[in-house]
């Protein structure tokens, strides 16, 4: 049985190690990166690269961290090795200021996701604006949102969006005292969204 198990594992381990090639070369061309282009940012050899795309080449963790690092994914991602474990994410809310903040994103440095709710209280509390640095943008999901921006007070219903430099005072807040659900996204100084739109 022991054996079987094992034989079981590698194969699996070899399944997984087959498919590195081709997912490492539909993700440089949906990223539109030559051979060339990828090589000198990873200091991996050109050839090299393009064995490692067409399975020639056995993918080893030397080869995989620097990809993981240019194309910016986890090496899980990269490799796209089964989930081990609990498959449940558990994502620990934040306590600040009486709101409570979910984080949504993971990744290190960039731009973070939250999901924020403001709850529910009998007296609407007086704004105290704050400033920091970086570029903040909201959607409000559920309730009324009191955004108190610089000299702007504004209300905004579920469906409504705003983005602002949050060097600029800023407080949120419920407008009608019931409880607010928004999302956020939060950047540091210099990040800000790139919106497309179709014309």
């Amino acid at each position: 049985m022991r054996f079987w198990q094992d034989g079981l594992v590698d194969r699996e381990t070899d399944d997984v190690l087959d498919a590195v090639g081709p997912r490492l070369r539909a993700l440089r061309r949906d990223r539109g990166i030559t051979l060339a282009a990828l090589a000198a940012t990873t200091g991996v050899s050109e050839s090299t690269l393009s064995r490692l795309e067409s399975g020639q080449r056995r993918a080893t963790l030397e080869l995989l961290l620097p990809l993981a690092r240019t194309y910016d994914v986890p090496l899980d991602e990269l490799v796209g090795a089964p989930r081990t474990g609990d498959p449940r994410i558990h994502l620990k809310p934040i306590s600040r200021f009486g709101m409570t903040f979910i984080p949504l994103s993971r990744r290190p440095g960039g731009v973070h996701a939250f999901k924020m709710i403001i709850p529910a209280r009998p007296r609407p509390l007086e704004p105290t604006p704050q400033t920091h640095e970086g570029f903040e943008w909201l959607y409000v999901l559920n309730g009324r949102l009191r955004l108190v921006l610089g000299e702007r007070d504004l209300t905004l219903p579920p469906g409504e969006a705003a983005e602002f430099d949050t060097s600029v005072p800023h407080w949120l807040g419920s407008a009608d005292g019931g409880v607010v659900e928004l999302l956020i996204l939060f950047g540091l100084q210099g990040v800000r969204l790139h919106v497309r739109a179709d014309r």
